[in-house]
């Protein structure tokens, strides 16, 4: 159902649903597909819209990662029978400190469960996306690739009513371009806000209603990742490596991993957290 409606001057068509999700990720769709089955087993309907950035779904979920079955064996329990794309399990951790003159491995020590991957499995989370994506139109959830969601949408008692998306044509100065589209305004009993990190929709949330206040701050890092794909010599399935040290100083966090997966695939990467003091350190 759609009606024209007036925004700060701008007629914006809406659409209404009973949920809203801005976000394709992990959160976003299994969220989507968790309430399309609660919905279901009680015999009832609801229409839910996720919203995604990317050209596509997956397209900004970049991480190759190591991934713990326990959450989709939850949502999805015949997860290996829909074809979820968690393709490795891990079979050995490895961790070594770095120097600049060589390495120790460190694998002996007793390391914090937490930091073990036994039973999880190394995927492209992409991948895992864009399947979870496939099942959740399935069961009817309306995604929309290409929507990014620009701002959010207030009832009159202040509270969420939904949010914009599908703006185009603002210039690099704010302004509106020649090719400029109002977007469209989805409106929700509930929207879901899982943009990832530093969201723009959870920033503006976070200062109108002090979300942040008395809270610890956010602490954030920046990853760069590529992958390989290697010979069979150099491959050992299900390998998970982290690293410690050098490059990097005793004052600054981050560290390098290498994941084992797939068709002789290794994704290599290096991690380092923002709070770093030298201005000069390039990570890439």
């Amino acid at each position: 159902m759609s009606e024209a409606i007036a925004t700060e001057a701008i007629e914006r068509e809406a659409m209404e649903y009973d949920v809203v999700i801005v976000g394709a990720g992990p959160a976003g769709l299994s969220a989507a597909i968790r309430l399309k089955q609660l919905a279901e087993a009680a015999g009832s309907e609801i229409t839910v819209a996720v919203l995604e950035k990317g050209s596509e779904v997956g397209a900004h979920i970049l991480s190759g990662a190591v991934i713990d079955p326990s959450g989709i064996n939850e949502l999805l329990p015949n997860w290996e029978e829909l074809g979820i794309p968690l393709e490795t399990k891990v079979t050995r951790d490895k961790f070594v400190i770095l120097g600049p003159h060589g390495d120790l491995d460190i694998s002996f020590l007793p390391f914090p469960k937490w930091m073990l991957n036994h039973g999880n499995y190394i995927a492209s989370l992409g991948n895992v996306c864009r399947s979870l994506a496939a099942l959740a139109e399935a069961l009817g959830v309306e995604i929309y690739p290409g929507m990014a969601a620009s701002e959010v949408v207030y009832n009159e008692d202040g509270s969420v009513k939904g949010v914009v998306a599908g703006v185009f044509g603002i210039d690099k100065n704010g302004e509106k371009g020649p090719d400029y589209q109002p977007g469209i305004e989805l409106h929700a009993k509930y929207t879901f806000i899982g943009e990832g990190v530093r969201g723009s929709l959870a920033k503006q949330l976070q200062a109108r209603f002090g979300l942040t206040n008395g809270r610890e701050p956010q602490k954030f890092g920046i990853g760069i990742k590529e992958l390989w794909q290697v010979p069979d010599e150099n491959f050992e399935p299900g390998l998970t490596q982290h690293t410690f040290g050098w490059p990097l100083d005793n004052a600054t966090g981050g560290g390098s991993f290498m994941y084992h997966f797939g068709d002789n695939y290794v994704a290599i990467g290096f991690v380092l957290h923002l709070n770093y003091k030298n201005p000069w350190l390039s990570p890439f």
